[in-house]
């Protein structure tokens, strides 16, 4: 079988080149064809001019989410798999995946729910993380650009929930019904039940229902707020009811008092008031 396998040579602190040639040894027998995904420019043609049986995709959630957002997934025309090389994984951990294999995702990309925000409309297959979560990703970017030490995102959070984030006040709408919120640290909206790196914030949400859950952390100051934010990890922290409220719906606008740093699947966008998820 002859695979083409796409990836970004700068995944990964510069590792996912290294990490993605280990298919070779795992498909060995079959024909594999190794391609740049940045040099890609049309993702539609590039697979319609692509004479593989099968394209995997190696990365992390950043990758798929690019690809998601770039193919026209409803159309495809050949089996599509993932290899994971990234940090967090999530996506592989939301589907009960494993490391070192490779997975469909043709079903798993189909009839995703999107975003807009600032104009723009996204796909996304984790979630829109929107509070300290994008703060996390902001500072994470920045320091990506000066260093290639892996990035310590709950170091990051630790010291921002203690120093540097301002909560906010918020309005979120969920199907039409509005509450409104003080001291928001958080108020990401998942499709899947996985983001940040291992956290749960919507521990029932589960993909492909037909709908999004957001979960709103709110009303604490920062002690209090460390002090639980650690139980998202194993999605304990909603049993704090006086200070989480997570709800479903198949439409959510989150609008927040200041801009703040918002992430897509891990990818950052900067300076956003608010944004609006559709199932």
């Amino acid at each position: 079988m002859k695979y083409t396998v796409l990836f970004n040579p700068k995944g990964n602190n510069n590792t996912a080149e290294a990490e993605t040639r280990q298919l070779s040894e795992i498909l060995k027998g079959d024909e594999l064809v190794y391609t740049d995904v940045t040099e890609i420019t049309d993702m539609n043609k590039f697979l319609s001019d692509d004479k593989s049986d099968a394209v995997i995709l190696s990365g992390g959630d950043g990758t798929i989410n690019h690809f998601i957002n770039d193919a026209d997934c409803e159309g495809l025309q050949k089996d599509i798999y993932y290899f994971a090389t990234g940090t967090g994984n999530d996506f592989l951990s939301s589907i009960g995946g494993e490391k070192g294999k490779i997975h469909k995702l043709n079903p798993l990309i189909k009839n995703l729910p999107t975003v807009t925000v600032k104009g723009k409309t996204y796909k996304f297959i984790n979630g829109i993380g929107y509070g300290i979560d994008g703060y996390c990703c902001e500072v994470g970017d920045q320091l990506r650009e000066t260093s290639d030490k892996p990035i310590n995102y709950t170091g990051i959070a630790i010291k921002g929930l203690l120093f540097h984030y301002k909560p906010t006040s918020a309005k979120v709408t969920v199907d039409g019904v509005t509450k409104e919120y003080k001291k928001v640290w958080l108020s990401p909206t998942m499709y899947g039940r996985f983001y940040g790196g291992g956290m749960i914030p919507t521990p029932d949400q589960k993909r492909g229902e037909g709908v999004v859950s957001n979960m709103t952390y709110y009303g604490v100051g920062k002690i209090k707020a460390l002090m639980v934010f650690p139980k998202i990890f194993k999605g304990e922290h909603i049993k704090y009811t006086n200070m989480i409220d997570v709800r479903k719906g198949k439409e959510v606008t989150v609008e927040f008092d200041r801009p703040v740093a918002l992430q897509i699947d891990g990818e950052t966008v900067l300076g956003v008031t608010s944004y609006t998820v559709n199932a």
